[in-house]
């Protein structure tokens, strides 16, 4: 497919019309009687970064679809007066949680079913774990990569835990200062920063990429202390930056060399390419509308009322040897396999060798495997039946 260079001819690209959006798709469907996966990206990328797992995943007899989220590439409101790419100003309301997890529900039933498995990487982890969370009836089991989810925020406000702006603050007094990235990606300036840094875009998003991946040598991911300013600070950059400086600035000196970037094989410049004609379109105000929704306490408030809910349904997460995003917050991922996850198995906290951040692109065979480990226990069972609410015909050409 010409404009998604390494896209196997069994994945097509089409747009459907889903509540107030028009989603961009990359769907691969073997039948219509096939079980639904539904394969939610992290920020900053699309549906394309699931390029490397969707026909594999469909071989075996699944319907996988890779939607491009709202505020992100193609996708755009159906109401052609707000169809350009995203403002600071405009309204947050969408890009709460309860509403991110209002449009995968609508998916699903714009795809004609009524039950799905969730698979999300990075802050799609946490928006696949917040519609297990709030849908067990349709979303059946979850797949969470990279970010572990630690559920619904408590009943009350004032219960004593490390607010990210607790920790910012800490962050700030330490010396040299340093600030958290969420509290970074919140601010006015982010998407004007990013997408006009200083080394140009493409390099941006190569250096952010790479620093984020197992490719970079100083990735030594492993579990924190207690969760204090003092631990923060031995992630790299990328999570805890410098102050005074921009993404772009703080990770300069992560940038690779031209041998390392001619030696990457799961993202190539034809492959980067498709990242940066989708950010230079739309910016990247849509996916940061997601950390500014995380890091305010009223926005956060609208998942309060599944306060000590867990997720009832199968569970597996996901995440590479070498990323820092399994460990960034103490005690995520404990919580997450002995409080929130009821039903997560010893076998399904997997950690991927010679994987980073970007686990299902750097090794997605082993991702497959593991997938198809965890779904072949599930797939059989009446949890997993697929009960179509429409006349779905699979689509076989590209719109």
């Amino acid at each position: 497919m010409a404009d998604y260079p390494e896209l196997p001819s069994t994945v097509v690209s089409r747009t459907l019309s889903v509540g107030d959006l028009d989603v961009h798709i990359l769907e691969s469907c073997p039948s219509q009687t096939a079980p639904l996966l539904i394969l939610l990206h992290g920020f900053p990328e699309l549906a394309y970064s699931w390029r490397k797992i969707i026909a594999p995943l469909a071989a075996a007899g699944y319907h996988v679809v890779a939607p491009d989220q709202r505020g992100y590439g193609r996708t755009r409101s159906a109401d052609p007066a707000h169809a350009g790419p995203v403002a600071y100003d405009d309204d947050l309301t969408p890009y709460a949680m309860p509403h991110l997890a209002g449009d995968i529900v609508a998916l699903v039933h714009a795809l004609g079913y009524t039950t799905a498995v969730a698979i999300g990487h990075d802050f799609g982890a946490s928006l696949a774990g917040s519609c297990a969370l709030v849908r067990p009836d349709i979303f059946r089991a979850v797949v969470m990569m990279s970010a572990p989810f630690t559920g619904p925020p408590p009943a009350s406000p004032t219960e004593p835990r490390g607010t990210i702006q607790q920790l910012d603050a800490a962050l700030a007094r330490l010396d040299p200062p340093r600030k958290h990235y969420t509290m970074y990606f919140s601010t006015p300036s982010a998407n004007t920063d990013m997408l006009h840094a200083p080394q140009g875009l493409r390099a941006f998003l190569r250096t952010y990429y790479h620093a984020k991946s197992a490719d970079w040598a100083h990735n030594i991911p492993h579990p924190l202390g207690a969760l204090s300013a003092a631990a923060l600070a031995e992630m790299p950059p990328y999570y805890i930056m410098p102050l005074r400086t921009s993404m772009p600035d703080a990770i300069t000196a992560c940038a690779p060399t031209p041998g390392e970037v001619a030696r990457n094989t799961w993202l190539t410049e034809d492959e980067l390419g498709v990242y940066v004609a989708a950010y230079t379109a739309v910016g990247f105000q849509g996916g940061l509308n997601r950390y500014r929704c995380l890091t305010s306490p009223a926005w956060v408030a609208g998942l309060r009322v599944f306060a000590g809910k867990g997720i009832e349904v199968p569970a597996m997460f996901l995440g590479g040897a070498g990323d820092w995003g399994v460990w960034q917050y103490p005690g995520a991922a404990e919580a997450m396999r002995e409080k929130v996850c009821l039903d997560m198995r010893e076998e399904d906290f997997v950690i991927v060798p010679g994987a980073g951040h970007w686990v299902q692109q750097e090794k997605p065979e082993a991702v497959v495997d593991h997938l198809l480990r965890f779904l072949g226990r599930i797939k059989g069972s009446p949890s997993l039946v697929v009960r179509s609410t429409t006349d779905y015909t699979p689509r076989t050409g590209q719109r």
